[in-house]
């Protein structure tokens, strides 16, 4: 199996959530059988798993996601010493310690990416160089517009998982940070959670009417 191709359905995946093996093929450019041929080699190796769905009419269609395993393939920063470092961090400081290393971290990420926003000149410019900011830390970012106005901000990877699943103290300060970084005329909501069960963290952005 070519390893080049076992990566991007791997990261397809990932990115866009379960998809069939007629969609990787068009996304991928890659032949039907090529990609159900990989797909059949990273089932053997329990990466990746499939749902036959029934559709209106004619044969179920079989939807292909990550396993558990294939999740566990992207990097998270180190989670055992991330925890162990929070944890000590509390034992000797107590939560205002966490809370203050939050705000610093918070307050380091707001410096260094309102410095790449200043050449922007609309939201959706910011929210691009954004995204690219955020997947250079492993985020995998994207942006979408809406149809109806508005723009999503795509996290399909949590960099910092197990420190958020840690303290959720440190998904509100993402939060917070987006919401200073885009300004006061822009209103922001979270429409997917990862640590909610969600597949992924998904931000709605729209500019105040």
């Amino acid at each position: 199996m070519s390893d080049r191709t076992r990566t991007r359905l791997l990261n397809a995946l990932k990115a866009s959530g379960p998809q069939t093996a007629a969609d990787l093929s068009t996304g991928l450019d890659v032949t039907p059988v090529a990609v159900r041929q990989h797909l059949d080699g990273l089932l053997a190796e329990d990466l990746v798993e499939f749902e036959d769905v029934k559709g209106g009419v004619g044969r179920p269609k079989r939807v292909w996601s990550l396993s558990p395993e294939g999740h566990a393939r992207f990097p998270d920063n180190h989670s055992v010493l991330i925890l162990g470092l929070l944890e000590g961090m509390k034992d000797l400081f107590g939560q205002e310690g966490v809370d203050r290393l939050i705000a610093h971290r918070q307050e380091a990420a707001h410096q260094a990416y309102s410095k790449e926003l200043e050449r922007a000149t609309s939201l959706g410019q910011r929210l691009e160089i954004l995204a690219e900011l955020r997947s250079r830390e492993g985020y995998m970012a994207s942006v979408e517009e809406e149809d109806e106005g508005g723009y999503l901000l795509i996290e399909n990877h949590c960099s910092i998982c197990a420190a958020a699943t840690a303290c959720q103290g440190f998904c509100h300060s993402e939060m917070l940070l987006f919401q200073e970084l885009l300004g006061p005329d822009v209103t922001l909501t979270r429409a997917e959670h990862l640590l909610s069960g969600g597949r992924r963290c998904v931000y709605r952005i729209q500019e105040a009417r």
